[in-house]
Parts: C-alpha cells; sequence; structure tokens
C-alpha cells in the first residue's frame, strides 16, 4: 500500500476498502488516486472537503468518482503525555449520523450534481489521540488532536443522484420545511441543517418555495 502523506485513519481505511486487482496510488491525469477500481476512481476524505474541489471537478470531466468518507458513530478520546504514554480514555458523548457530511460537503456543492459522482458514507468507531501543547486549541484546554485511528467498521451508506442524496433527510420532515425543521428533526444544530439544505439545492434535491417570516421554505423536488 502506499502512504503518500496519509495519517493513521486514511491508512486504515484504504486497507479496508482496498480488493484484489485494485491499482493503489495510481497516477491519473495528474493526480494520484488512492484506489481505481474497474475505471472508478476512489478517494478517501477523512475531512476537508475544500481542498479537493479543483481536482474532483478535473476528474469527474473524464472518470467516474467515489469519494470515501468516514463518520464516527462512536469515538474514544485518548489523552497521551509527551512520550505518547496513554493517561485516559474516555467515550465521547458526542455520535456522528450520516447527515454530519454536509458540514464537508459545503466545500464541493459544484459538484453534487454530477452523475459521475458517489459518496460512500463508513460509519466507524474511532479513536481520538490528543497531546497536551499549551497555547494551542484553547477551547480543548491545550488539547491538540494529533490522530484519528480506526478502531470497527460499523456500516457504510452509498449516496449520489438526487435519489440517493434525498434519502438523507429525515422521514417525517413537514411540508414545506425550514432549515430549523430540518435541524430538529435531524437532531443537529441549526448550522448543519443550513448546510444540509444549501448542499441539496445545489443537488437538485431541495428547492426554495417561499418564506415564513424570515427562514426560507423549502420544499423537495418531484
Amino acid at each position: 500500500m502506499g502512504t503518500l502523506r496519509e495519517g493513521p485513519l486514511h491508512a486504515a481505511l484504504k486497507r479496508w476498502y482496498a480488493e484484489e486487482g485494485d491499482l493503489v496510488e495510481e497516477p491519473v491525469d495528474g493526480f494520484v488516486i488512492d484506489l481505481v477500481r474497474d475505471g472508478v476512481l476512489i478517494e478517501i476524505q477523512t475531512r476537508g472537503f475544500a481542498s479537493m474541489a479543483r481536482k474532483l471537478g478535473m476528474l469527474l470531466a473524464d472518470h467516474p468518482v467515489r469519494v470515501v468518507h468516514p463518520i464516527a458513530v462512536d469515538r474514544w478520546i485518548v489523552k497521551v503525555d509527551d512520550d505518547g504514554v496513554v493517561t485516559s480514555r474516555r467515550r465521547s458523548p458526542k455520535h456522528g449520523v450520516p447527515a454530519d457530511v454536509f458540514g464537508e460537503l459545503v466545500g464541493v456543492t459544484a459538484h453534487l450534481a454530477h452523475p459521475g459522482l458517489t459518496v460512500e458514507l463508513v460509519l466507524t468507531r474511532e479513536e481520538e489521540l490528543r497531546r497536551h501543547e499549551p497555547g494551542r486549541a484553547w477551547r480543548r484546554g491545550g488539547w491538540v488532536v494529533q490522530e484519528r485511528r480506526l478502531v470497527e467498521v460499523v456500516d457504510r451508506v452509498v449516496v449520489g443522484g438526487p435519489a440517493g442524496w434525498s434519502s438523507l433527510l429525515p422521514a417525517d420532515l413537514p411540508d414545506p420545511f425550514t432549515t430549523a425543521d430540518l435541524a430538529e428533526q435531524l437532531g443537529r444544530p441549526r448550522r448543519l441543517g443550513q448546510q444540509m439544505a444549501y448542499c441539496l439545492r445545489h443537488a437538485g434535491v431541495l428547492v426554495a418555495v417561499g418564506k415564513r417570516g424570515g427562514a426560507v421554505l423549502h420544499a423537495v423536488t418531484r
């Protein structure tokens, strides 16, 4: 396996995802692709979708692309000292859901309606290693995330095209609905509801149909 500038989580997901016959770290159109399988370009993207926007646009011009992204449904926070010795390990109260991907997808909205793009959400259990570095990460008291490690793959969800993207919408949304309604149904902050609606408009799944007070009303395209 190639390990071109990749962290432990990226490397572990690539090992887990790879199948016999895949081309690994394969040069394509001036880029190095994680895996190529039967002509499909597979990129493992653990975060920072915006950084791949240009690359994604150029590759989609001539190739189908699948972006594999982990969502941690369970995470353990592991603190280590300067020698790398574990000092504590606790389970985070936060649990990821597939819709969390929209916080990343806002960086690549121009490509969400492209028929050659699919996104595979890998639901995982992970460890997040943190080391104390005074003066940094003040919101976490100086505890800086050093790396993420894969513990287990729980499930996978493949989305793409209008039907795939719309499958991530909650089943009991009112019609029409606001981003506040969306966030409430997801059990997530309003910001994620706004990001999701923004992305789904670009994907051709939602359309603005009016306003309720100062809030935009959305409906699913038919």
